[in-house]
């Protein structure tokens, strides 16, 4: 065989039959193929591992010259010397998972609480279904064809970029409820997010080698920091009950005097069940929160609340719905009449979280105090070896009747 020069590759003749071969005498393993239509290709033939034989294309004549061809084989058969298959890893490569494949095996092992999230238990059907939203709505349209091997960290943070800049926002449906899906930062951020976790669940159990979202740069969140003041807190409770008197929904109503009284989170209050109100131990006994099961402290204000409103109705919800057997879901916009009539504007359910938070350390109660009323997970040792049940019930009575004449008035 002889050593392979551009003038011996340019005088082969093709076989209108099949494949010729010519293979080089100074790089064992290197060659020319001619197809029938001419086209010359070189190419490596070799034992993997397991000392099957493998062909793998280096590239076109013309495109390539053979010194720069010769160059590159030495290259792919030293990585088989050290045990790599360059065939097996191209194949594995073109064909192997895409971002809809990795994230539909992604929703499927987290409904079925096969995976686990942060706090090493299965993840909540909450988050999983927000997970499912962003998919659906951000990452497959517009990268769900993309094979995740082939994923750059430059593409992922173009892909946040896209969807801050509402790419991916629609309008809402003309008919129906729902429908309206938001772009903007805050979206980008959380599906990027759900994103790089996704691909790192699939990555340690060994769906894909690597994750391409490691080291993304994800859109910084824009810390809330609006808060009632006492004062704007007494003129709500007045135009509550002005709006009550009205007619306003008296469940609303009553779910923003809960939060404003508890601190709970909206979907804690608006999915209390009556069978966890524990009015002797003024608390609510949650059986799943955001932080796993928990006893969060109310005082006498708001287990009156409470009780009150569960009394109202046969409904196994404190705060039922107006039709069915779920829960009440018109908060935010009770909410928004109430404060539009108030005059207070940038008001959410999580302002009055962030309120009574805000009240109860200015009334000198501890961050750590403050941090099991609001219902946070334990950040350290020393937090989860100390039992403040007790405590946070006596602290959340005397915070609420030290408060409730100057803060509530009215309400």
């Amino acid at each position: 065989m002889p050593n392979l020069t551009k003038r011996i590759v340019d005088a082969l003749q093709h076989d209108p039959r099949s494949d010729v071969f010519l293979w080089d005498t100074e790089l064992r393993g290197f060659g020319v193929r001619v197809k029938p239509s001419g086209t010359r290709t070189f190419l490596i033939q070799y034992r993997n591992a397991e000392r099957r034989t493998r062909r793998f294309v280096i590239g076109q004549y013309g495109v390539l010259t053979v010194e720069i061809a010769r160059d590159l084989a030495k290259k792919q058969l030293a990585s088989v010397v050290d045990g790599g298959d360059p065939s097996a890893k191209r194949r594995a490569a073109r064909d192997g998972m895409t971002v809809a494949e990795v994230c539909d095996w992604y929703l499927a092992e987290a409904e079925s609480g096969r995976l686990l999230g942060r706090n090493r238990r299965p993840i909540k059907a909450s988050s999983v279904a927000g997970d499912r939203s962003r998919i659906e709505q951000h990452i497959k349209p517009l990268i769900w064809t993309r094979v995740v091997s082939h994923l750059r960290l430059a593409e992922i943070e173009r892909l946040q970029g896209d969807i801050a800049a509402g790419k991916t926002a629609r309008s809402r449906r003309a008919a129906g409820r729902g429908g309206r899906t938001s772009g903007g930062a805050g979206a980008a951020a959380r599906a990027i997010s759900t994103l790089r976790s996704l691909l790192n669940h699939a990555r340690r159990l060994g769906l894909i080698e690597q994750s391409p979202a490691n080291g993304v740069r994800v859109i910084a969140s824009t810390k809330l920091k609006r808060r009632l003041s006492a004062g704007e807190v007494r003129h709500l409770g007045k135009v509550m009950l002005q709006m009550e008197r009205e007619g306003e929904h008296p469940t609303g109503l009553a779910a923003i005097r809960a939060l404003l009284l508890t601190g709970f989170r909206r979907m804690e209050a608006l999915g209390m069940r009556k069978t966890w109100l524990e009015q002797e131990g003024n608390c609510v006994a949650f059986p799943d929160t955001k932080s796993g099961p928990q006893l969060r402290a109310a005082g006498d204000a708001a287990m009156a609340c409470l009780v009150e409103q569960a009394d109202r109705s046969t409904s196994a919800f404190v705060f039922p719905a107006d039709w069915g057997d779920g829960h009440f879901v018109g908060l935010v916009r009770v909410l928004d009449r109430v404060c539009a009539r108030a005059g207070l504007t940038d008001v959410t359910p999580h302002t009055l979280r962030h309120t009574f938070a805000s009240i109860a350390a200015s009334l000198g109660f501890s961050e750590l105090t403050i941090s099991g009323l609001l219902g946070h997970a334990p950040r350290g040792v020393t937090q989860r070896y100390v039992h403040l049940d007790t405590a946070l019930v006596i602290a959340a009575v005397r915070f609420l009747r030290r408060s409730r004449g100057s803060w509530m008035a009215g309400s």
